[in-house]
């Protein structure tokens, strides 16, 4: 099992499936790794040299924001709009959709179990 970026990726899955693992890089990115570092789309983990997995590990460490630091990064600017007390921010604060949902009926996910309201019986 090849450890990259902190992340046990899955070793009898192709190199381009298994990158994704790592949080922050998609199915792009993934691919433009894989051209980088001369590795055909079709290889899987299992066959990969030692060397190319650390040449894989360097190119990730060097050209992309991955993992911890990622999610270091999404918190800040989350907390940084909840500061500044925009209106994205008071979403973000509330618990509620941010991105213009409507909440009147959906919104499940990020509001929580329903309440029960009292007296709504007919």
């Amino acid at each position: 099992m090849a450890r990259i970026a902190g992340v046990n990726i899955p070793t009898n899955k192709r190199v381009v499936i298994a990158l994704q693992y790592i949080h922050g890089i998609g199915p792009k990115k993934a691919e433009e790794l894989c051209a980088k570092v001369n590795i055909p789309a079709e290889r899987r983990v299992a066959e990969l040299t030692d060397a190319e997995v650390l040449q894989i590990r360097e190119t990730i460490d060097r050209d992309y924001m991955v993992e911890g630091d990622l999610r270091r990064e999404v918190a800040i600017n989350i907390k940084r709009l909840m500061d500044l007390g925009c209106y994205r921010g008071l979403r973000h604060r509330r618990q509620l959709p941010v991105r213009g949902q409507r909440t009147h009926t959906n919104a499940r996910t990020r509001k929580g179990k329903a309440k029960a309201i009292a007296g709504k019986k007919k």
